[in-house]
Order: structure tokens, then sequence, then C-alpha cells
């Protein structure tokens, strides 16, 4: 899985990086199907700014999970975002496993 940091209009500091990349390994634990996590931060004014970020987490099959978050830390936006992109990415994993046990389509077919 690669992993992208972009801070736009700043220089970032090597913690805040550090930070995002251990929380995108999440991701890898809960789909194996991730191949790439981008997180973009930003902010509105330098002084007493909302601070916002976003999360692009790329996979197999061309599924792509996006969230934005804004708060007044960088730490806080980046938690939520990848919180609700967590949420993305466990629904969609959910959807691919079979869960009918015995009876599914895939089952009858091949017994047929």
């Amino acid at each position: 899985m690669s992993f992208i940091f972009t801070a736009r209009h700043f220089k970032a500091h090597d913690s805040l990086r550090e930070f995002a990349e251990e929380e995108s390994k999440k991701f890898s634990k809960i789909y194996d199907g991730i191949i790439k996590t981008e997180v973009i931060l930003s902010y509105d004014k330098p002084e007493n700014s909302i601070k916002h970020a976003e999360v692009i987490v790329h996979a197999k099959n061309n599924h792509t999970f996006t969230a934005k978050e804004s708060s007044e830390d960088f730490m806080k936006s980046i938690t939520s975002s990848m919180e609700k992109v967590e949420i993305q990415v466990r629904k969609f994993k959910d959807k691919l496993t079979d869960h009918s046990g015995d009876k599914s389509v895939k089952h009858i077919e091949a017994a047929e």
C-alpha cells in the first residue's frame, strides 16, 4: 500500500505525517485490497483558522473512498476523516462477504 501526504500552502511537521501514516495502516488490516491512501491537509487562514483534512483511499477494482473533515486541529481532522473512511471500507467489505451460508446463490449454481 502506498501513502501520499500533501500539505497545501504550508510545510507540515514530520510528526503530523507520521501520525497520518500510522492511522492509514488500519485500512490494510481491515481490507487487503487497499492500493493507495492519500491525505491532503489545508487551512483557511494562518492564525486561528479551521484546518481541513481530506482522506482518499483507492482499492482494487477502481473503488474509491473519500472523507473530508474540518476542525481546530489537524490531528482531530485527520482522525475524524479516517474514521469516516474506515466505516466506508468496513461496509464495502461487508457487501463482498457472503453471509447467507449454504443457501447462497453461489452454492446453488455450483451444485447444478
